[in-house]
C-alpha cells in the first residue's frame, strides 16, 4: 500500500479551490469572491471564499479547511472505536452555490481526506467525497447531462464505481422526515482507503475537478432564462428543505461543529433568502408538481 502524502493532498486542495472559484467568477461575470482567512484554537484552520449578490449567483461559497487535534469527539469515534487515543487531520474544500435564478440549480460539492495516527501505529486514512444538484424546476437535459459527466469520470475506476457511489448519493441526500430526496443526487463516497493511496487519491482529484465541467454548462443554459415572483417564492420554498438537511441529517456539518470548526464556514451553506410554509402543495398538472413527480423520486437517468 502506497504512503499517504497529508502535503499533497493539501496543494492538490488549495489548488481547487483557487481554480473553482475562478471559473465560478468568470461564470457569474461580476463580484469576486471576498476571502476570509481563519485560525481554529484547537489546530489548523483554513481560508472561506464567498462570492454575494452577484450577477448569476446570489451565494456562492468555497471553502478550504485543514484542522488537527489530539483526539476525536465521541460521535467520531462511536462507530469507529479504533480512531480513539488518536490525533488526527482532516482537511477539505466544501461548497455550496445558491443562484438567483431558480431556473439554474443549487449545488453541493466536498471532496475531503482524514488521517488519525498514533505512535507505532499504521495511520488510518481515508477519502470522501462527492457533488449533488438541487433543481427548482427539472429539465431532462440538465439530470442526464449532470449524470453522464459523474458517469464518465467514475469509468477509469471501474465500471461499478458509477453505479455505486451513485446509489449511495441518492441514500445519503434523502430528508427521512419527509420522506423525499434533497434533489437528483450525483456522486457520493467516503471511507475510501482501498486499493492504495495513490489510487483513492486520483479518485478524489476525478471527483473535485469534474464538478465544474457537470455544472457550469447548466449554469450557461439556463441563467438567461425569465421568471418571476411564482418562481422566486417556489424557489425560496425549496430551499428550506436544504436547510432541514443541512442541519438536521449531514454528517459533514455535525463534525464540524462538534470538533469546534469554524461555525461561519460550516454554516455558509445556509441560503441567504429562505421560507417555509405549512403543508403547502403544489397544484396538480403545475410546473412546481412536475419536479416532486418526475425529478425528485430515484430514478437511473442513463438508462
Amino acid at each position: 500500500m502506497s504512503v499517504p502524502d497529508k502535503n499533497q493532498v493539501k496543494q492538490f486542495l488549495l489548488s481547487l479551490q483557487d481554480s473553482i472559484c475562478q471559473q465560478l467568477a468568470e461564470a457569474d461575470g461580476g463580484t469576486g469572491f471576498a476571502e476570509d482567512v481563519w485560525q481554529r484554537e484547537g489546530g489548523g484552520g483554513g481560508r472561506s471564499r464567498v462570492l454575494r449578490d452577484g450577477t448569476v449567483f446570489e451565494q456562492a461559497g468555497v471553502n478550504f479547511s485543514h484542522v488537527s487535534g489530539s483526539n476525536l469527539p465521541a460521535s467520531a469515534t462511536a462507530h469507529r472505536p479504533e480512531l480513539a487515543g488518536r490525533s488526527f487531520e482532516a482537511m477539505g474544500v466544501s461548497l455550496v452555490i445558491h443562484p438567483h435564478s431558480p431556473y439554474v440549480p443549487t449545488s453541493h460539492a466536498n471532496v475531503r481526506f482524514f488521517i488519525a495516527e498514533k505512535t507505532g501505529a499504521e495511520p488510518i486514512w481515508w477519502f470522501g467525497g462527492g457533488f449533488d444538484l438541487t433543481p427548482y424546476y427539472g429539465f431532462t437535459d440538465d439530470a442526464v447531462h449532470w449524470h453522464k459527466t459523474a458517469k464518465d469520470l467514475c469509468q477509469p475506476f471501474g465500471e461499478d464505481i458509477y453505479p455505486r457511489y451513485k446509489a449511495w448519493c441518492d441514500s445519503y441526500f434523502y430528508l427521512r422526515h419527509r420522506d423525499e430526496q434533497r434533489g437528483i443526487g450525483g456522486l457520493f463516497f467516503d471511507d475510501l482507503n482501498t486499493p492504495d493511496f495513490d489510487h483513492c487519491f486520483a479518485f478524489m482529484q476525478a471527483v473535485g475537478c469534474g464538478f465544474t465541467d457537470a455544472y457550469l454548462p447548466i449554469v450557461e443554459r439556463r441563467k438567461a432564462l425569465t421568471w418571476g415572483e411564482r418562481e422566486r417564492q417556489f424557489q425560496l420554498y425549496r430551499r428550506g428543505r436544504y436547510v432541514e438537511f443541512n442541519l438536521v441529517w449531514d454528517r459533514g456539518t455535525l463534525f464540524g461543529l462538534q470538533t469546534g470548526g469554524r461555525t461561519e464556514s460550516i454554516l455558509m451553506s445556509m441560503p441567504p433568502n429562505v421560507r417555509w410554509e405549512y403543508n403547502w402543495q403544489p397544484e396538480a398538472g403545475s410546473p412546481e408538481a412536475d419536479l416532486y413527480e418526475r425529478f425528485l423520486p430515484v430514478k437511473e437517468w442513463l438508462e
